[in-house]
């Protein structure tokens, strides 16, 4: 299969929709339209409108799709991750974040409703999805974050800086002598995976950087029970 200049979009989303199934990408049909609404800019909804339509497939579509069957993320081509109510710059060397790490967020949300300017630590903090989803709906909360990697931490600067985060590179067991016990929360996501469990998805495998999936020690629970 081949996508050429000219293509409708609707004929170039469906053949990048096949290509991206055989490819074994999980979610074909929503990748293929994720890169094309990239390109054009124009909003999902708008993009689906647009299939019903004789639009011409947008430039550089081909590539992109290339690329994502090579099992690249979705998130490094588009260089966004959606999380809860934020857009996140992400890309190589930091940890994509993950839908079910919202939940974490809500847990923490929850019982920070009940505080008056709460205070607010996120631990290896990577993209910073958590911190900036707390900066963002708990008005009022002063919230920091650390991070260890300088890839990682770098993409959390572009995250975190704006929404007033105080974020510091540091190793997470240490980094904030002065502020110990002084948290009224402390939240954290970070590796587990026992370092012989290669993950079976090339998306976190080949792309995912080391340090944020692998925790440590045989059981990968060395950095998690840390401190």
């Amino acid at each position: 299969m081949t996508l050429f200049p000219g293509q409708s979009l609707a004929d170039a989303v469906r053949e990048a929709t096949a290509i991206l199934s055989d490819a074994g990408v999980p979610t074909p049909r929503v990748d293929a339209e994720l890169l094309a609404e990239h390109l054009l800019g124009v909003g999902l909804g708008r993009l689906r409108a647009m299939l019903l339509g004789d639009s011409a497939a947008p430039d550089g579509y081909a590539d992109l799709v290339a690329e994502r069957a090579q099992r690249v993320p979705l998130q490094h081509i588009t260089g966004v991750a959606h999380f809860r109510y934020l857009t996140l710059a992400v890309g190589p060397g930091v940890f994509i974040p993950r839908p079910e790490t919202e939940s974490v967020v809500q847990l923490v949300i929850d019982h920070l409703q009940v505080l008056n300017h709460p205070k607010v630590v996120d631990l290896g903090t990577g993209s910073g999805a958590i911190a900036a989803s707390i900066a963002h709906e708990v008005p009022g909360a002063e919230v920091h974050a650390v991070e260890f990697s300088t890839f990682a931490h770098a993409w959390a600067t572009k995250n975190l800086k704006p929404l007033g985060v105080k974020l510091v590179q540091g190793d997470l067991r240490n980094a904030l002598p002065e502020h110990d016990g002084t948290f009224d929360v402390v939240v954290s996501n970070p590796p587990y995976i026992p370092a012989e469990a290669i993950p079976n998805e090339p998306e976190v495998a080949l792309h995912d950087p080391p340090e944020a999936l692998y925790g440590g020690g045989a059981d990968g629970m060395e950095l998690p029970t840390a401190g």
